[in-house]
This record gives structure tokens, C-alpha cells and sequence, in this order.
């Protein structure tokens, strides 16, 4: 099978039950944002257009498929928020959160989860997670879109402060299991881990 995106919609042109793309690109590592607005209220919402994006200094990025959902007009407002890492224990939670619900509603409350203050920036880490990454924001880029009802923002943001539960360290390294998204309603649980080491040869 091919197509062109820009030219054919795989559900009506090409008989597939949904628009594979998201199954194609996997799996992703889901960045759980906590924001907060100028008024003080708090957004919670998972992300998995997300991934580090360099070491030194870290900086991660996200995209959202609109400058006016919450966390994007949060950060955009206030230039500060927080990546909370989802291990497996805090998957059903993370989709809780993941509901379109009306400006104001409190996802922590909705999700059944605790805050946690953060040392640097001002929106709340999520108590129950690991791993925080205090972040401010660094620049946004508005991405042409397709779809008339998305105006598609990409928000990049340096890591200020990094925040790991000693839990999760063992004989010196981060060690944890954690979630991906996958296409469709699927998600993964990195329980099976392999260690690869490149030996050297002669080319």
C-alpha cells in the first residue's frame, strides 16, 4: 500500500478503518504536562507527540493540535510547566486525564491523584510519578495544518530541574517501567529490556 497524505484520506480512499499514522510511529513516550494559567488554575493532559530533543542543556518538546487547548495556553501564558514520566502503575490514571472535559476542571481531582510542589517553576509535579521535569519554555512554532479545525503548536522547552525518586535508582542507574503509546487505543509496558553492546571491528 501507498498514498500520498496530502491527496488521499486512507479511510475513504483506501479502505482502512482508521488513519494509520499514529500506528505507524511507535512506540512513543507519552509526556504528561501539568501547566498552570495566570489565573492559577491547573491542567493536567498526556502528550505523545513528545520526546527529548537534545542533552546539554536537556530540552524536550511536545506538539499540541491546538494553541487554544489548555496546556498550550497555559505554557504560552505563563512559560513554565511540568513533564511527569507515566510508569505502568500510572497508566489507567494518565487515560483518566486524557478526557476532554471543560475549561477549569481539575484533572489531578478527576484522575484521583496528588500534587506535588515543584522546586522551581510553579505548575504541581504529579506526587504519584518518579520523575518531574521542571521546564520553561524555550520557543513555540506554529505548524501548518491540513485540517481546518487544528492550528498545530510545537512547544520546546529547557529542562530547568530534574526530580527522581531515589525508589528508581539502583547501584547508580534510573531504572523504572514505563508507558508507550502505540496506534489506535493501545498502549506498551516496557517490562522486557535488552542490553546491547556495539563490540569493536574492523571496517
Amino acid at each position: 500500500m501507498f498514498y500520498e497524505p496530502r491527496k488521499q484520506d486512507p479511510k475513504a480512499d483506501l479502505g482502512l478503518r482508521h488513519n494509520p499514522w499514529k500506528a505507524l510511529v511507535q512506540p512513543r513516550p507519552i509526556g504528561w504536562i501539568s501547566s498552570i494559567s495566570a489565573e492559577g488554575k491547573v491542567n493536567l493532559a498526556p502528550y505523545s507527540y513528545y520526546n527529548a530533543v537534545c542533552e546539554d542543556p536537556p530540552m524536550i518538546m511536545f506538539s499540541s493540535s491546538s494553541r487554544s487547548k489548555d496546556t498550550s495556553r497555559n505554557i504560552l501564558e505563563t512559560r513554565e510547566f511540568v513533564v511527569n514520566v507515566v510508569t505502568d502503575k500510572l497508566l489507567h490514571p494518565m487515560v483518566e486525564t486524557s478526557r476532554d472535559v471543560p475549561h477549569g476542571v481539575d484533572e489531578f481531582e478527576l484522575a484521583g491523584l496528588s500534587k506535588k510542589a515543584s522546586r522551581i517553576v510553579k505548575p504541581p509535579g504529579v506526587a504519584e510519578s518518579p520523575i518531574h521535569l521542571e521546564c520553561r519554555l524555550y520557543k513555540s512554532i506554529d505548524i501548518p495544518s491540513t485540517d481546518p479545525e487544528s492550528d498545530y503548536i510545537v512547544v520546546i522547552g529547557e529542562v530547568v530541574g530534574i526530580d527522581i525518586a531515589d525508589e528508581i535508582i539502583s547501584g547508580g542507574i534510573v531504572d523504572f517501567t514505563s508507558v508507550g503509546r502505540l496506534g489506535y487505543k493501545d498502549y506498551s509496558i516496557t517490562a522486557n529490556k535488552q542490553s546491547v553492546v556495539l563490540k569493536p571491528r574492523d571496517i
